[in-house]
């Protein structure tokens, strides 16, 4: 299993899932010109994605969808509240609705709900043999119920989008400000270093810090909060989510792990 984070943040966020049955996409906050570059240097093409998945409608992880739909043929698994958001219309050929458990050929994707001012907004766990990854984003609080679920997995990309201070000290308005910190907002580094301690196990890996905010956080801080907090797991490889470049391929296979 490998994911390719093409873009993380707050203008604009897509990565490439690939499973040894399928590819799909997680999210399309990003042209479609930047999208095609970024598989072309894969030697890949949109012809080889099989699906889209999308976790809500935000604009920064829809920007990109419009022109997509134009350009692809692919199916595009969401649910209702996010289609009823969505600024632009899919065909209903083109939709599959959310289940609780998706299965993309021989992959098996769980899709649980998220907390984030957004309808329909959807996390997800994906499976295939011994390999999985969860994937969380935009998201005011992780539920405790999901936690056995979402336990001891290979990977996991988690927002880590602000520090608390630097949000509270900095020139955003209070409503902003409010929004942010709410349990409909996003995750701070704090929040998310809290869940990371309670979740990783044996099989962890790797983690990537997702969603980073432009003028509320810093890589280094979000990186080390996330390191403290698991100091005792120095094993797990933490890397941080970029906006403007895509990361280095991360890939578990069968319980051989390496970072390409």
């Amino acid at each position: 299993m490998k994911i390719k984070v093409l873009a993380s943040g707050s203008k604009g966020n897509c990565s490439l899932i690939e499973t040894k049955s399928t590819r799909f996409l997680i999210d399309i906050g990003i042209t479609y010109q930047r999208l095609k570059k970024e598989l072309e240097k894969m030697n890949l093409t949109t012809d080889d994605i099989d699906a889209l998945f999308l976790t809500h409608a935000h604009n920064d992880h829809t920007s990109g969808l419009k022109v997509l739909l134009k350009r692809t043929s692919f199916k595009i698994y969401t649910n209702k509240d996010i289609i009823k958001e969505l600024t632009v219309d899919i065909d209903n050929d083109r939709v599959e609705l959310y289940n609780p458990l998706i299965h993309l050929n021989n992959t098996e994707i769980n899709v649980f709900k998220t907390s984030h001012d957004a309808k329909g907004s959807v996390g997800f766990l994906i499976n295939e043999d011994n390999n999985s990854l969860v994937y969380i984003t935009d998201t005011g609080y992780l539920n405790r119920k999901y936690f056995p679920l979402l336990e001891n997995k290979n990977i996991y990309y988690i927002e880590s989008n602000h520090d608390e201070k630097m949000l509270m000290d900095g020139p955003y308005p209070y409503y902003l400000k409010q929004r942010i910190i709410s349990d409909e907002g996003h995750l701070s580094n704090d929040t998310t270093a809290k869940y990371l301690k309670k979740l990783v196990g044996d099989n962890t890996k790797y983690i990537i810090l997702a969603h980073l905010s432009e003028h509320n956080n810093k890589e280094e801080i979000a990186y080390n909060t996330s390191r403290e907090s698991l100091k005792d797991r120095s094993d797990i490889k933490i890397v941080v989510a970029k906006q403007s470049e895509a990361l280095e391929e991360i890939e578990v296979y069968n319980e051989v792990n390496m970072c390409r």
